[in-house]
């Protein structure tokens, strides 16, 4: 026998990214503004994850100490881009990067929630990591205030090229605010690497969550 209520679908416009069939919509309110969240079941990064939620609740209460009035700021593994469009509130200059198979979400996402705003317009772009860095993002013409992470590290294969992408846009003065859920050793190890390599502190753990923000900045030699 069927039990249960069964789950009321409508419609969805055209305009609708077609790469993902089950859209779901989240709505969060941060710096004064209603942000709406479509997420995507079928990748891993179309989901709202908790360290996105803490670093921009963190953001928006620690305008003072980092301040992203127009600063440049890049997102790897923006996913839905729910951080990209705080950064972007708060008048950061921003570049949201993902691999090419989230980038329509994230677009449209990103469009949806800015385009109204009197705000530096945010750019979109692909970027796997580890990958064409040097072709796709040159040093000589692309250095960022801040490098903003969340939940980029769970179980997968891509840890080391993640790492040398954090090394890559991490310049003199560039600082990397990074928050994630912490379960698995895997997780620890690459705590551990990123702290052998840069000046790293925890700025606030979210314990209910199992989430640890972290600012890491280049050694001085």
């Amino acid at each position: 026998s069927l039990t249960g209520s069964p789950v009321t679908l409508k419609i969805l416009q055209n305009w609708v990214p077609r790469v993902s069939h089950y859209f779901d919509k989240e709505h969060y309110t941060y710096v004064g503004h209603q942000i709406v969240i479509q997420e995507s079941i079928e990748h891993f990064g179309a989901v709202v994850w908790p360290g996105a939620l803490a670093l921009s609740q963190y953001l928006e209460a620690n305008q003072e100490q980092f301040n992203l009035k127009d600063k440049k700021v890049l997102e790897i593994g923006a996913g839905t881009g729910l951080l990209s469009i705080v950064a972007c509130i708060l008048g950061a200059y921003v570049t949201a990067t993902d691999l090419p198979e989230v980038l329509e979400n994230l677009s449209y996402n990103i469009s949806r929630n800015t385009q109204n705003l009197n705000m530096h317009k945010p750019e979109v772009r692909k970027l796997v990591w580890g990958e064409g860095l040097n072709e796709d993002f040159p040093v000589s013409t692309h250095h960022y205030d801040f490098i903003l992470a969340t939940d980029v590290v769970y179980h997968h294969g891509a840890l080391e090229p993640l790492l040398a992408t954090m090394v890559y846009f991490c310049k003199p003065g560039t600082v990397l605010l990074w928050a994630n859920k912490f379960r698995f050793s895997t997780d620890y190890e690459f705590l551990e690497k990123v702290c052998n390599i840069f000046n790293t502190t925890i700025l606030a753990e979210f314990p209910e969550s199992n989430v640890k923000l972290l600012k890491a900045t280049v050694r001085k030699n």
